[in-house]
């Protein structure tokens, strides 16, 4: 099966303990994730740890479909998740934020890998990896404004 990865970074004016502490916390995903705001009626669950290793999150909505997350690692310089889709397709994806100082900040990558199926990589070619870069983007661009106001 075919391999993908997506990577986007932005340089956020902060320490990484103050980003690592939105990420590490899926309650406060809402506020940055780019695709919160898809779905109005979007229900969420949480269970395990508060955040941190063990934190899972799950999701069900009309247009956002249904897929949970968890927390796999957590330290000052990376936060892993194990992410599930179940609607619209069956996926089982890596997530990783990397928080590396640079300058005055510090410098958060957001990459997402995994598996396709032939069909699927070929939509990824022409439509999702495209959508993907730029959820990543305007979430990214959310967590900075955030953290830095």
């Amino acid at each position: 099966m075919p391999t993908f990865e997506h990577v986007r970074s932005i340089v956020i004016a902060a320490p990484a303990t103050a980003i690592h502490a939105i990420v590490d916390d899926f309650h406060a995903w809402p506020k940055w994730s780019p695709w919160e705001e898809l779905d109005p009626n979007l229900t969420r669950t949480y269970d395990g740890a508060a955040k941190g290793v063990g934190a899972r999150y799950g999701w069900v909505g009309k247009k956002s479909g249904e897929g949970s997350m968890g927390i796999t690692e957590s330290s000052p310089e990376r936060v892993a998740i194990d992410l599930v889709f179940v609607k619209p397709f069956k996926a089982n994806n890596k997530v990783v934020f990397r928080f590396v100082p640079e300058g005055n900040g510090t410098k958060v990558s957001w990459s997402m890998s995994g598996t396709r199926n032939l069909l699927l990589a070929i939509m990824g070619k022409l439509a999702f990896d495209g959508m993907i870069v730029r959820d990543f983007d305007r979430g990214l661009a959310k967590l900075k404004l955030i953290v830095e106001s």
